[in-house]
């Protein structure tokens, strides 16, 4: 090696059995702390990598820094009770299959899977229910790679959190690629398939290009957009960059745009601080050479960007980095809902004074919305009738189609969180949509 040439960057996980060992976490953090983080991890997922540490966190304003609050466990993530539960348990025993018994009691608790994603979500061909797949939008299908199904660190809000605490049971995964090719052929109104996760790019470049090419070789006129939602930018951009198959990868992103499918490359920026690193803004770059489409997406969380000069920084680095704003999602009721949740309300005032500080460049995000069981809901304003001052909804994505884009009311609520705190105005029973969903008739 050269003097001038520096070392390859080299991935390091830190979990529970091991993040005491992480220099700053040694250097930082209290016996109590690290007490805390050891009882909530028994129940959420918890794990960061050498990057996020190094180059992310500002560890001189722990614990209220947002990348560490969004990638390590703290004590009010987990209610007083379950809180008092699993550490009582961790006290009185050893044993790993009674801790374990404990943590999914708890777990079962937090919504595992919120918006009917077990229940209404997954697609059956020939009878067989196709476990690793959700078609929950007529137009799109997501696919849930078994190899994809971790990440390089996971945030502690993720909506997906069960993928990754080892109950079998609560996890989305697929191993073979021919029931998807299979499935899309008997479907040809899906225009869109997702690839998702987990993430999907932890995923060596053989394992990946066995998901693409499939997809490429088969007959799919209709398949016209393929999507890669991934946090790597944020969490690993040496995937990209100096990783072993960095240039295979970016290879097969080039090749599926010269196939004449259109690549959406739908990446999860949390905070403006994950785009300040040279190594990120360098894999946005090689990305985008493939001809692929960065767009950007994250909810709004509580403690870590529930701040509108946050999110127009962070709209305006990444127009000028060249990626499409996208998503302003409401946090998901699910796991640490509570911890992170924003009023609908507030939500709507973030999204709105945020908005109106870029140029239209940046206003092709759309929010605050709910991924709701019907469908994504978003927030479009309040206004008054007749002396009664209200929320105005619309859906951006349904079930039934015929939804989209009709306009739709609800009481004003400063509290709400959640679609399903909200109540219909003007004294209606209900929403237009909810006796067609109660009846089943709309799409699975």
């Amino acid at each position: 090696m050269s003097q001038n040439q520096s070392p390859k960057p080299v991935y390091r996980a830190y979990a529970l059995h091991n993040f005491r060992k992480l220099p700053q976490v040694a250097d930082r953090l209290d016996e109590r702390t690290l007490h805390e983080i050891e009882v909530v991890g028994h129940v959420l997922p918890f794990k960061v990598n050498n990057y996020v540490a190094d180059e992310l966190i500002d560890w001189d304003h722990i614990p209220d820094d947002p990348i560490y609050r969004l990638t390590f466990p703290h004590r009010d993530m987990l209610s007083e009770a379950h809180f008092a539960l699993m550490e009582r348990t961790l006290k009185e025993t050893a044993d790993k299959v009674e801790r374990r018994k404990v943590a999914n009691q708890i777990r079962l608790e937090l919504n595992p899977h919120p918006a009917g994603q077990m229940s209404h979500n997954v697609p059956e061909l020939n009878g067989i229910k196709l476990t690793g797949m959700q078609h929950k939008y007529r137009e799109t299908v997501l696919f849930f790679p078994q190899q994809g199904q971790t990440c390089h660190a996971y945030c502690s809000f993720c909506f997906r959190w069960p993928q990754f605490v080892g109950m079998d049971e609560l996890k989305f995964a697929m191993r073979e690629a021919e029931l998807l090719v299979a499935y899309l052929k008997a479907h040809p109104e899906v225009t869109d398939l997702l690839i998702t996760g987990g993430d999907p790019m932890v995923m060596k470049a053989h394992r990946l290009r066995a998901c693409l090419e499939p997809l490429l070789e088969a007959d799919l006129p209709h398949l016209r957009n393929i999507r890669i939602g991934s946090k790597a930018l944020a969490y690993w951009p040496y995937r990209f960059l100096t990783d072993d198959d960095a240039d295979e990868v970016l290879r097969l992103f080039e090749r599926v745009v010269q196939s004449g499918k259109h690549l959406a490359f739908m990446a999860h920026f949390n905070h403006p601080r994950e785009l300040q690193p040279e190594a990120v803004r360098r894999a946005i770059a090689r990305i985008r050479n493939t001809g692929a489409e960065i767009r950007t997406q994250s909810p709004l969380l509580r403690h870590i960007n529930d701040d509108a000069g946050a999110w127009a920084a962070m709209w305006r680095e990444q127009v000028k980095l060249g990626c499409v704003p996208y998503y302003m999602f409401v946090v998901r009721d699910t796991g640490a809902h509570d911890y992170f949740a924003v009023p609908l309300a507030e939500a709507h005032q973030i999204y709105r004074d945020a908005y109106r500080q870029v140029s239209g460049l940046a206003r092709t995000v759309r929010g605050p919305s709910m991924s709701a069981h019907p469908g994504k809901v978003c927030v479009l304003g309040t206004t008054r009738v007749a002396g009664e001052k209200l929320f105005v909804l619309t859906f951006i994505q349904a079930r039934n189609p015929e939804w989209v884009g009709r306009p739709f009311f609800a009481r004003y609520d400063e509290q709400a969180t959640w679609l399903d705190e909200l109540e219909p105005a003007f004294g209606h029973p209900a929403f237009f949509f909810e006796a067609e969903l109660m009846a089943g008739q709309s799409l699975n």
